[in-house]
């Protein structure tokens, strides 16, 4: 059976390759996509969501520098912390917050001697207020940890 015959389902397959089985570039009438004579069936669409009145104004990126990297990693273990920028409360995940200042740990252990005094003052205090924050949720947590 022919790759244009018609099968028992219903539809046609039509090879829309532009090499053949050889690796040799097929002329551009076999190349071409045959048109179909019905258009397949569309899958239901889901209800629209309502649409942002405003569209977000495009911010320019951050550079992608050591500085972004630490405080990207300390923005999460903040999130772990429950404490974010949105007004509601996050729930707490103490031990991904331990795991994130342990990435940072790391980081500033393999990088002692190669930071500018700048980036080790962001890691070095980054880190040092990270720390006190998770033994002050420790703390107050209700399963200690």
């Amino acid at each position: 059976m022919s790759d244009s015959e018609e099968k028992p389902g219903g539809f046609t397959v039509t090879d829309r390759r532009a090499f053949d089985g050889s690796g040799a570039r097929k002329p551009e009438s076999d190349a071409a996509p045959a048109a179909s004579p019905e258009p397949p069936p569309t899958a239901p669409s889901r209800p629209a969501q309502a649409a942002p009145s405003k569209p977000e104004p495009s911010r320019p990126l951050p550079p992608a520098d050591f500085a972004t990297l630490v405080l990207s990693l300390g923005s999460s273990v903040l999130m772990y912390l429950g404490e974010g920028p949105e007004s509601g409360k996050l729930p707490k995940n103490l031990p991904m917050a331990k795991h994130a200042i342990d990435l940072l740990t790391v980081l500033e252990d393999k990088t002692k001697g190669n930071l500018s005094a700048e980036e080790e003052h962001v890691l070095g205090s980054l880190l040092f207020d990270l720390r006190l924050r998770y033994v002050e949720a420790l703390k107050t947590s209700p399963a200690g940890g």
